[in-house]
């Protein structure tokens, strides 16, 4: 099956499990989605979301979040991980966009010229902060894009390209929630069996599906005890 050819049939699968997949960050404006991608990185969403509330009570500006210092950001934010550098780069970042008038701006030069903001984060901005098409690439959607034959790129902006080639402009947006929330529900990274997913079946390669398939478990005989 060609890759466009798959990509269609997934795409319609993901339509259908997930027609307007939510973004699972909290955040209340573009600013707080910015701080909270990029607080993500090395932690799960679910911990981003606990933390948020107390920090966003606080600073939900690049001016208010520059007033309150590297060491009550670190405070509020220390359950995340790599809490230090975080708070060094969200402070360093709010004084950045302060200087440059105070608003994000959907700008990838901007972005990315930001403290702590790297590529994906600033994809996720421009997608879901300003509904401008991007595809940011996470962990689950780098294993699924290899997995199902979509990219043989090991680098990031390779898969990236990739995805980009076979997903219709207009869907990359919800495209890539869609292939994180399947990743998470249905295509675990371990001991995933390729030979019942609802796509790894038809997507995955003959190759692929038996490095991965779950090895049958090898019955241990019970010991009889032994009676005096």
């Amino acid at each position: 099956m060609r890759r466009a050819e798959k990509a269609e049939r997934i795409s319609e699968i993901l339509d259908d499990l997930y027609p307007d997949p939510p973004i699972a960050l909290d955040h209340t404006n573009v600013y707080t989605l910015l701080v909270a991608v990029a607080l993500s990185a090395q932690t799960t969403d679910a911990k981003v979301n606990q933390v948020t509330p107390a920090l966003f009570a606080e600073a939900s500006t690049p001016a208010q979040m520059l007033a309150l210092g590297p060491e009550r950001i670190l405070e509020l934010i220390r359950q995340v991980g790599l809490a230090p550098t975080k708070a060094r780069n969200l402070w360093t970042a709010a004084g950045q966009i302060v200087e440059a008038g105070g608003q994000v701006r959907p700008d990838w030069e901007f972005l990315e010229g930001l403290a702590g903001v790297g590529h994906k984060t600033a994809s996720v901005v421009m997608a879901q902060g300003f509904g401008l098409p991007a595809f940011p690439v996470d962990t689950h959607i780098f294993r699924l894009a290899r997995r199902w034959g979509l990219s043989t790129g090991t680098a990031v902006d390779k898969v990236e390209a990739d995805l980009k080639k076979v997903f219709a402009r207009e869907t990359w947006n919800r495209r890539h929630l869609q292939i994180i929330y399947f990743g998470r529900e249905y295509c675990p990274a371990q001991r995933h069996n390729l030979t019942t997913c609802p796509i790894c079946s038809f997507a995955a390669s003959k190759k692929q599906i038996a490095a991965e398939v779950l090895p049958a478990r090898t019955r241990v005989p019970r010991r009889t005890a032994v009676t005096d």
